[in-house]
């Protein structure tokens, strides 16, 4: 990825995308994931964590962080108001194991073979939760995955709460309406797995439905992304998960008219 891969303007300053440079700025992205999950969502962290007021795993070392930054705040760390991890396969299967393997059995996608990639820990900081962030964060993971041949995205993705009953609706309708092919679909593990199917198809408003989802599912499901059978309950960080996943060609599909293999905006903006 180049330095910057894109920018858009947003609240008068410009927002950058681009891969993490040094230790720092993964040090800022893991502060910043731990101020949206733990202090804002009520996530409890370890007491480790707590002390460093940072969000961190093992995962992080393996990974790419995909970074918004706003050149505005400053340089480094100082500019990073967005974050998205990346882990391509072979750097997963190096490692032994992907994050959603904690939660869900993904042997077919294993299986499967070809180029994939798990996405995970994706934050915005609260002044920077607009439209436009959302666009350049995914501009940003379009170019990565048009770069790196990757045909297939998947994560866990989550719903605030842990009452599978008060999330019935949308639970539901993922089940009804976005369910993943067989041949390629996750299963929650059996100590872990919640029911989706808590309400009749025919009872649901599809349109009510996929209005009350989180902004980050609803633009999976946008791009023609479908979830595995089965919720998980996240104590850890007070969520329900669902396992999601896109097929990368409807994403760079999405962005192809604007940018080249290069990551240069070829609409003309600077």
């Amino acid at each position: 990825m180049s330095s910057q891969e894109n920018g858009a303007e947003a609240g008068g300053s410009r927002l950058e995308v681009r891969l993490a440079a040094n230790d720092e700025e993964i040090i800022a992205a893991q502060a910043l994931r731990y101020r949206v999950f733990y202090e804002e969502m009520g996530a409890k962290p370890s007491a480790e964590m707590a002390a460093k007021q940072s969000d961190f795993d093992p995962f992080d070392d393996i990974c790419d962080h995909l970074l918004v930054l706003d050149p505005a705040r400053g340089s480094g760390g100082r500019a990073v108001v967005g974050t998205y991890r990346l882990i391509r396969r072979e750097v997963g299967e190096a490692h032994g194991k992907f994050y959603t393997a904690s939660e869900y059995d993904i042997a077919k996608i294993l299986d499967k073979g070809g180029k994939f990639m798990e996405l995970g820990r994706s934050c915005v900081d609260v002044d920077y939760r607009t439209g436009t962030t959302m666009q350049v964060m995914w501009s940003g993971i379009a170019n990565y995955v048009w770069d790196r041949g990757i045909e297939l995205m998947f994560g866990c993705a989550s719903l605030p709460g842990t009452d599978p009953a008060a999330l019935a609706t949308q639970l539901s309708y993922l089940h009804h309406h976005h369910l993943a092919p067989e041949e390629i679909r996750p299963r929650a593990l059996p100590d872990l797995y919640v029911d989706m199917n808590l309400a009749d198809k025919d009872s649901l408003n599809p349109r009510r439905a996929l209005a009350s989802l989180p902004p980050l599912i609803k633009g999976y499901l946008r791009l023609g992304g479908f979830v595995g059978d089965g919720a998980v309950i996240d104590h850890q960080f007070n969520t329900t998960d669902v396992c999601v996943m896109v097929k990368t060609e409807l994403v760079t599909a999405k962005y192809a008219k604007h940018y080249d293999r290069t990551g240069r905006d070829v609409s003309g903006q600077q």
